[in-house]
């Protein structure tokens, strides 16, 4: 009989082990339980904070760093990453323009800006890269991605010509858009926005009611931003042609996707799809016996875009169907849902009532006790 191939591909588990520790503890307990099985592991992430890491996990080498500023315009570094093949960057949002980075001072939600993304983009471009990756979780700002525009040498003017202020509240004044500075290459290569959200830009629904108020937009001053955000949607249709205030997830981290569609082509992907294509996922599945992934909380959010939702899709979609196991801090799902999504089984590493520091410190070996067992099973099940 061949050796099993098990794929370990599990999210990290916030708060207690990273996505590379979380696969480490898990191929272990595959290899107490079965010593000659192929082990294939694929740290994962949603294409939130920590999809740099997971990748880094996966490629191999050192993050690339760059000098530039955070959400607020103190000076900061940021660290990326480029592909092994050198085709591909990933970009992290909140490595320069994250809430993070500012937590020490007080929220900034009109001036806040992605400025410092554009400038750790603009380092990608000059690496040669084809392709761009932005990773759009933990945002500061909400700005509509102008900041990035800037970063990468366009100019937002108000009716006398002047540049306005980086930030949200620059926004309202904006009457030109002028892109003769644009780095000669940023309209040539493609960029790919990891989102995990379809909220549109604007409206009840949009960037500035539903992710400002935890930037310290509230009440009179969300509103001033989505009409401002409204106004460079407007703006951007009349410079671009690309109309993009409705677009299904335009609104994510700020707006950001919003300047990038119209101004750089970007296409939005669910961050799950985008990480397990960089990583190499599905040729990973082709010829799985077993699937192991895992995060946190396995909940009703985990099969609607999350890692465990993108795994069992393209395990389904794999020439051998491999089952698909989930292990969890938690297991909040009810099983039919869980199947009903492509999950063959879901397991907690609590073994009954448990202080929640009792199980953040035991997490490891948690794991690899439950992975054993799984593997125990399936093993037995091809005999």
């Amino acid at each position: 009989m061949e050796p099993l191939h098990v794929v370990v591909c599990p999210d990290s588990f916030k708060g207690s082990l990273s996505a590379a520790e979380v696969a480490s503890a898990v191929a272990d307990g595959v290899l107490d339980a079965a010593p000659d099985a192929v082990v294939t592991r694929l740290p994962m992430a949603d294409g939130g904070e920590g999809t740099l890491d997971a990748l880094l996990a996966v490629w191999g080498g050192d993050a690339l760093v760059t000098e530039t500023v955070d959400a607020i315009g103190r000076p900061t570094s940021a660290r990326w990453a480029v592909s092994p093949d050198g085709r591909t960057a990933v970009v992290e949002l909140a490595e320069a323009s994250g809430l993070p980075g500012v937590s020490d001072a007080p929220l900034q939600p009109l001036h806040a800006s992605t400025r410092g993304t554009g400038d750790v983009a603009r380092a990608a471009l000059d690496a040669g890269v084809a392709e761009i990756l932005v990773c759009l979780g933990g945002s500061a700002s909400t700005d509509g991605g102008s900041g990035i525009l800037t970063g990468l040498g366009a100019r937002l003017l108000d009716a006398a010509g002047r540049q306005v202020p980086d930030g949200g509240e620059g926004l309202a004044s904006v009457a030109a858009l002028d892109l003769a500075g644009l780095h000669p290459r940023a309209r040539e290569v493609r960029w790919r926005l990891a989102v995990d959200v379809t909220n549109p830009l604007v409206g009840e629904h949009g960037a500035a009611h539903v992710f400002g108020p935890q930037k310290g937009a509230r009440d009179g001053t969300a509103e001033f931003l989505d009409d401002a955000l409204r106004h460079w949607s407007d703006v951007l249709e009349r410079e671009t042609g690309a109309a993009v205030a409705e677009v299904p997830g335009a609104g994510a981290a700020g707006g950001v996707p919003a300047g990038l569609i119209a101004v750089l082509g970007a296409e939005i992907t669910p961050g799950a799809v985008l990480v397990a294509e960089a990583v190499g996922l599905p040729a990973a599945l082709a010829d799985a016996d077993l699937v192991i992934t895992g995060e946190g909380s396995f909940d009703s959010q985990s099969v609607n875009g999350k890692v465990a939702d993108g795994v069992a899709q393209l395990a389904a979609a794999s020439p051998t169907r491999p089952p698909v196991v989930v292990v969890a801090g938690q297991v909040l799902l009810p099983e039919a849902q869980a199947r009903a999504a492509g999950i063959a089984a879901a397991f907690s590493i609590a073994p009954g009532p448990v202080e929640l520091d009792d199980l953040i410190a035991r997490t490891a070996p948690r794991l690899r006790d439950l992975a054993a067992a799984v593997t125990s099973l399936v093993g037995a099940g091809r005999r």
